[in-house]
């Protein structure tokens, strides 16, 4: 492929309902550096149709940290790795409202409470349930991100506000063992469909840069579109030292935007959201994503490590022609 009207066309046939069939997914990835702002261009009309110039800002609150008994390799927050992060435990339920009501009165649209480990204890579960159900549900939607937990715990959640579940899938099924040998990718799938049985919706992407081909990536984005989640949130390896990919540092801002464009071809109607890693590996690129497909951004720190500000990335969109997407009450 390398007109940039191949590429106008496949993006203008999928507007009109149209899915590509596995070879030209597999031709897209396989796109050259050189050929990248040709991808984008097609992934630029599908963001359009479907999103406008609108972008959604999102946000997390860290509300326990470190100590996790998983191994994931990319993580600072494993007990197998040895990092200079800050590690606590469930923070209580006024800092727990201070922290998820820090961008109430702002155009940020959500806020996911994040918490390190497996998964929580019903207590913890119903600590974080009984928080939300306190705070302003009219001006914020809100997440959770707590790991793998039971049907009758997303129930619970769901009672008491929570509109969204966070669970990455992390990588594709090929390429997770590389990554975590601590639970399975199945393990992964079924706390989606947990969520899903619930009524939440599902926020649900990867990391990038831990190893993966690009015909992962492919692979990683129609295991994303069979499960039909809602948000897909893309995170860039930022290496944290102490950690088994410490010193990795395989993306470049072109790859980036590559692996952007192409979750937006294979992901047309779902919000791609730009996450952790947007600052270091996109560099002067970085508002491109917009241009690369992106619908979303997650403003302000991550979990160890920092990120722009919300008046910084608000200035980055309207400077890009874009505008944060109007605030709406939850359902």
């Amino acid at each position: 492929m390398s007109s940039i009207e191949s590429y106008i066309k496949i993006a203008r046939d999928i507007i009109e309902g149209y899915i590509p069939d596995l070879e030209t997914f597999q031709d897209l990835s396989c796109t050259a550096d050189r050929g990248v702002f040709h991808l984008m261009a097609g992934a630029d009309l599908i963001r359009e149709a479907f999103f406008e110039r609108h972008i959604h800002l999102c946000s997390i609150c860290n509300a326990k940290s470190g100590q996790c008994s998983e191994d994931c390799k990319f993580c600072a927050q494993s007990k197998f790795h040895t990092t200079d992060i800050d590690v606590y435990p469930m923070i209580d339920k006024d800092e727990l409202h201070r922290c998820a009501g820090e961008f109430v009165e702002t155009a940020v649209q959500r806020c996911s409470i994040v918490t390190s480990g497996k998964g929580l204890s019903q207590g913890e579960v119903r600590h974080v349930g009984d928080a939300v159900s306190e705070l302003s549900l009219e001006k914020m939607s809100y997440c959770a991100s707590l790991g793998i937990i039971d049907q009758q715990d997303m129930d619970y959640l769901k009672s008491k506000g929570v509109t969204r579940y966070h669970h990455n899938l992390e990588t594709c099924k090929s390429h997770f063992d590389a990554v975590c040998t601590t639970h399975s990718y199945d393990d992964r799938v079924s706390t989606i469909k947990k969520a899903k049985q619930a009524g939440l919706s599902v926020c649900s992407g990867d990391i990038f840069g831990v190893g993966e081909t690009m015909d992962q990536v492919l692979e990683l984005a129609l295991e994303l579109k069979e499960l039909d989640v809602d948000s897909v949130p893309v995170n860039f390896l930022t290496p944290i030292k102490g950690t088994p990919l410490g010193e990795e540092n395989r993306l470049t801002p072109l790859r980036c935007l590559k692996i952007i464009s192409l979750m937006r071809y294979v992901l047309p109607e779902k919000d791609i959201i730009i996450c952790g890693g947007r600052v270091p590996n996109l560099k002067m690129l970085q508002p491109f994503v917009f241009h690369a497909g992106a619908s979303g951004i997650m403003t302000g720190n991550y979990l160890t490590t920092e990120g722009n500000q919300l008046e910084q990335d608000i200035n980055m969109i309207e400077q890009a022609g874009f505008k944060p997407r109007q605030k709406i009450s939850p359902a």
